[in-house]
């Protein structure tokens, strides 16, 4: 089993992997720092916890896009087009969301 330093969001995680993919983790690691500094610089002085939400969510959103794409050039419905998960994604999003309020100090993200 490897170990891996990664940063995301200005922040440094060692996690495990198996033997032969670290590059592949600091690989999609360096994807969601991407987003999670993208988040950060919209959206403002964000916890980490919101930090790393919203990347999760612009990262959900460009999937769901691609997919989208790949439905209109005759591929099949995707399940972001069914008013059904759409539903369960925002239930989803509003769990997240109260969880990130819980593991933040009180006003870190005013």
């Amino acid at each position: 089993m490897a170990s891996v330093e990664l940063e995301v969001g200005g922040r440094k995680y060692t996690l495990a992997c198996r033997d032969g993919e670290e590059a592949h983790l600091r690989s999609v690691a360096a994807v969601v720092d991407r987003k999670a500094r993208e988040a950060a610089s919209a959206l403002g002085n964000l916890g980490e916890a919101r930090q790393l939400l919203f990347a999760s969510l612009l990262l959900a959103d460009e999937l769901g896009e691609q997919r989208g794409a790949g439905a209109g050039a005759g591929g099949s419905a995707t399940p972001a087009a069914d008013p059904n998960i759409a539903e369960l994604l925002e239930d989803m999003a509003d769990r997240v969301e109260m969880l990130a309020d819980r593991l933040e100090p009180q006003g870190a993200n005013s």
